[in-house]
């Protein structure tokens, strides 16, 4: 598709949208004015992740219209939202009419990751607000432009790291923990954020029924869809098991990270933010050791017919008072804390460890929880999204901490698909002495898919 093609189609609904734009919205009358007004939402990309954001908001806003390049995957879940709603959302392939709106107040963002940054600076320049799911970005560039762009707007964003805000307080009571001295002075962070299956070649394959392939590569490189017929079961189940589309999008750097942006970008968030380094980063990456599945030259796969995100990988990055932070595929998944008086393992399913224990008998201070929260801790990380909409103040999961932690996880990548250790200055954002490894901190676009920051 041309660039043309593309911006011509700003002003054309693909289709599917039953009822035209007005001033005066079902779900709204006046605009979202007052605090006590529910806000209007729209969700763009419906599968797995965006109908759980999407269901766990229905309590806090009505949703006016949903986006998603595949018919089925679109006309599926305007049906289940109208069933949970009472009222039918719009339904559009083309996010862009959804930010032409001027009723619709925010944005859930779903997508696959090598589409987040665009849309996220497009909803924010056309006043909406923005939750989008983890990882924010494709690149560490990406998440710059980001910034800027928060920054220049003020807009709200929220991004989809609800380790934050739910699981019973269990990661909070972890940050806690640790601020509070409870095992002494930190020394090591393991983050453990299991293994990337390896896939057989994966061969040139009809596009499914009802997806605009094109349109889902977006600002990725144009290829032939690949999958094998064999179908994906449990989360993430009805696509193929091997394919470059959905749900292995997170297997290809092309379109994610793997387990490092995937994984990494929940754990890695707490281990950051426990050990208070969400305003810097790290002095120096180092794949200890790793598995590439496919072979790799100059950072660049050799081949286009598989997998190429590292499948096992032990990644140790050099982070300030002297903490290592560790990144594995080997372990239980979670986060082990090791302090000079202790330790102890927190994951979605426990917290665990004899400083746990002790705090039947030692609590944590009155409004230790509430104080590393900021304030009332949420149970759903959509209304804090939406508490932080009416305060116009941003919310737990900011843009600026998330991407200080997810740019260790992008330079984990970098540094094993060059096979070498990178050296990073935290307050200039650059690798040091490496300019092939600084090339791969931004990421051209495809001609008519380049965002506009």
């Amino acid at each position: 598709m041309s660039h043309s093609q593309f911006n011509s189609r700003r002003h054309f609904l693909m289709g599917l949208a039953g009822a035209s734009v007005v001033a005066s919205s079902p779900f709204r009358a006046s605009g979202y004015q007052s605090p006590n007004d529910r806000p209007v939402f729209a969700t763009i990309g419906l599968r797995n992740q965006g109908w759980a954001i999407t269901s766990k908001s229905f309590k806090f806003a009505n949703f006016a219209a949903l986006a998603d390049v595949d018919s089925k995957v679109l006309e599926e879940n305007v049906g289940k939202v109208e069933k949970a709603q009472g009222k039918k959302p719009d339904a559009y392939k083309d996010y862009r009419k959804i930010l032409d709106r001027k009723d619709i107040d925010a944005v859930m963002i779903a997508t696959p990751d090598h589409w987040h940054t665009k849309i996220c600076i497009e909803a924010m320049r056309a006043g909406k607000d923005v939750y989008c799911e983890k990882p924010l970005t494709l690149t560490i560039n990406e998440g710059k432009l980001i910034e800027k762009v928060v920054k220049e707007t003020g807009r709200v964003f929220q991004v989809g790291t609800m380790q934050r805000t739910e699981f019973n307080n269990q990661f909070l009571t972890a940050v806690a923990l640790v601020k509070h001295g409870r095992i002494g002075k930190i020394k090591k962070v393991t983050c453990g954020i299991d293994a990337m299956e390896a896939s057989p070649v994966i061969p040139e394959a009809p596009v499914p029924e009802g997806l605009d392939y094109d349109f889902w590569l977006g600002p990725a490189p144009k290829v032939p869809y690949r999958a094998l017929a064999e179908m994906r079961k449990g989360y993430g189940g009805g696509v193929p098991l091997y394919s470059n589309g959905h749900y292995s999008f997170r297997n290809w750097h092309e379109y994610s990270g793997g387990k490092l942006t995937d994984w990494g970008a929940h754990h890695v968030d707490i281990a950051n933010w426990a050990i208070g380094a969400s305003q810097t980063g790290p002095s120096k990456v180092t794949p200890v050791s790793y598995k590439l599945p496919v072979e790799y030259k100059d950072g660049h796969p050799l081949v286009s017919d598989q997998y190429n995100a590292a499948t096992n990988f032990e990644i140790h990055a050099a982070m300030p008072n002297d903490v290592l932070l560790v990144i594995t595929s080997e372990g239980d998944n979670g986060i082990l804390f090791e302090g000079t008086e202790g330790r102890f393992f927190v994951n979605r399913g426990k917290i665990t460890g004899k400083p746990v224990e002790e705090l039947k008998d030692k609590p944590l201070p009155d409004g230790a929880i509430e104080e590393i929260y900021g304030g009332k801790v949420s149970e759903n990380h959509t209304e804090n999204f939406t508490a932080a909409m009416k305060t116009r103040k941003q919310p737990i999961s900011d843009v600026w901490t998330h991407n200080r932690m997810l740019e260790i996880c992008h330079l984990s990548n970098i540094a094993m698909r060059l096979g070498r250790a990178v050296a990073w200055d935290a307050q200039k954002r650059v690798i040091v002495g490496d300019e092939q490894a600084n090339s791969f901190l931004g990421r051209e676009s495809r001609k008519g898919y380049e965002t506009q920051a």
